[in-house]
Order: C-alpha cells, then structure tokens, then sequence
C-alpha cells in the first residue's frame, strides 16, 4: 500500500509578531491539503490560538522560545503538531471555559475543540507540551 505523506515543519520563536506567519504557513498547509477556504480559515485560527497559548502559559510571554510546528498532509486528513519546551501543563485540567460566562479571553480551548476532529494535548518527557490536531477532509472538499 502506498500512503502519500506531504509535511511541512516550521519553527519559530515565541514572538507574537511572529503569528502572522504561522498562520500564512498554516494557510497555504491548508490548501496545499485541498481545504475550502472557510475550512482553512477556521484550522488557521485555531492554530493561532493554540501559539498564542504557548506564547501565554507555556512561555510566560516569553518572546525568544521555540515553537515547532509539523504539518502533515494525508490522503483524507492533516495532522498540526505544536511543541514547546515551556511550562507544563497538565492535559486533564485543559478545559474550555463555559461560554454563558462573560468576560475577555479564555474561549481558545474551546475554539481549537470544535474546529478540529481531534484534539490531544501531552507533556513531554522532561519539559514543555505537545498538542496534536486532526482535521478530517469532507467530500466535496
């Protein structure tokens, strides 16, 4: 069986100015993958929310840290890789928070959740996290 694999891989420090081009990457992953570009619009916002979070939490703002980011292009899928190597989180307690309640902030989770097919986040062995997002491709895609 032959199984065609396209991956981009991408590092970039942990400076917000460097968000634009994750998400223009991103976007051309996307449609690279044949992605609409409603479909690709939305995996690039949660992409960006999910550097954000690292830039955030994992990073303490911290602009000068590595952020890795690996693309993979299946036949009927992508696969979005983000590592850092900042402060652990534990997976269990990553929650979106409920949305009747009101006040700036704290909807990526819930974002990166209903955009993407899968979402799992995981620490590393000795410091920092990965989070793996799964989107599947619909017909007529």
């Amino acid at each position: 069986m032959i199984r065609l694999l396209k991956k981009i891989e991408l590092y970039s420090n942990s400076n917000p100015e460097y968000l634009r081009l994750i998400r223009a990457t991103i976007d051309q992953v996307c449609q690279i993958a044949g992605f609409n570009r409603l479909e690709s619009s939305k995996i690039v916002l949660a992409v960006d929310e999910a550097c954000s979070n690292v830039i955030r939490h994992a990073y303490l703002n911290e602009p000068d840290q590595e952020i890795y980011i690996k693309c993979t292009i299946e036949k009927n899928l992508l696969r979005i890789k983000i590592v850092d190597h900042g402060i652990q989180v534990d997976p269990k307690k990553i929650k979106p928070r409920p949305l009747d309640e009101i006040r700036p902030g704290g909807l990526g989770v819930h974002l990166i959740k209903s955009v993407m097919d899968r979402v799992r986040y995981k620490n590393l062995v000795d410091s920092g996290n990965e989070l793996t997002m799964i989107k599947y491709m619909t017909k007529g895609e």
